[in-house]
C-alpha cells in the first residue's frame, strides 16, 4: 500500500497573531517563519548576556527617533513573524502599540547552536524581506558576520540570500548601514 504524501498546513501571520492573542503558545516559545511554526531554542546564560550587551550598546548610539526591540516580533510578510534577538527600527515604542514593525534597519541574531539556522533559514527570510543590514554575532567563532545586499537566489531556503558577507574580528569596527556616522567595536558585542 502506497502512503499518501504529507500535506503541511501553512499559517498566515494574521492567523498566527490570533493564536498568540488567544494564548495558544503561552507555554512554548514559537515564531512564524515562511508559514511554518518554529519552536525557539532554549537560551543559555551566554546567549542572554550577549543579547543584553548588544541591546545596551546599540541603545547608547541610536538617535532619539530609533529603538532597539529585543526578541520581539516583526510583521515581515504575510507568512512570517520572526522574533530576532535584536531589531533596530525607526520611531518610538508608542508607534508600535497596535502593530509590530514591518521591517527593520538592522537585525541581529546571536548564534551558538543556531548558527546554521540563522545563516541559512533566517538569513534567506530576512533577505527576502529586503532587510538591508543583517548581523550574526557568532559566539562559536567569536566574530561578527555582516550580511548585506539582499537579492533573489532560487537555491536559497526562501528564494533570496545576501550577496555580501563580511566577517569581522573583535578588534574591528562596523558601521550600521542606517547610521553611517556610528562605528561599533565588534569586541563590545561579544560577552
Amino acid at each position: 500500500m502506497a502512503q499518501a504524501p504529507l500535506t503541511l498546513r501553512r499559517w498566515t501571520r494574521p492567523e498566527y497573531e490570533r493564536l498568540v492573542d488567544l494564548g495558544a503558545f503561552d507555554r512554548e516559545p514559537v515564531e512564524l517563519l515562511g508559514g511554518q511554526l518554529i519552536v525557539a531554542e532554549p537560551q543559555g546564560s551566554y546567549h542572554v548576556t550577549a543579547v543584553g550587551m548588544i541591546g545596551s550598546r546599540l541603545g547608547t548610539v541610536l538617535p532619539r527617533d530609533w529603538i532597539v526591540r529585543m526578541q520581539a516580533p516583526l510583521a515581515l510578510e504575510e507568512e512570517s513573524a520572526p522574533e530576532p534577538d535584536l531589531a533596530v527600527v525607526p520611531g518610538t515604542w508608542a508607534d508600535y502599540r497596535h502593530a509590530h514593525p514591518t521591517s527593520a534597519a538592522l537585525i541581529v541574531e546571536v548564534a551558538d547552536s543556531s548558527l546554521a539556522f540563522d545563516r541559512d533559514q533566517k538569513g534567506s527570510l530576512y533577505a527576502r524581506a529586503r532587510v538591508a543590514d543583517y548581523w550574526i554575532v557568532n559566539l562559536v567563532d567569536r566574530v561578527l558576520e555582516v550580511y548585506r545586499d539582499p537579492g533573489p537566489d532560487p537555491t536559497a531556503a526562501y528564494g533570496w540570500r545576501y550577496r555580501f558577507l563580511l566577517t569581522l574580528s573583535p578588534a574591528e569596527d562596523v558601521p550600521p548601514l542606517a547610521l553611517p556616522g556610528v562605528r561599533l567595536n565588534v569586541g563590545e558585542l561579544l560577552p
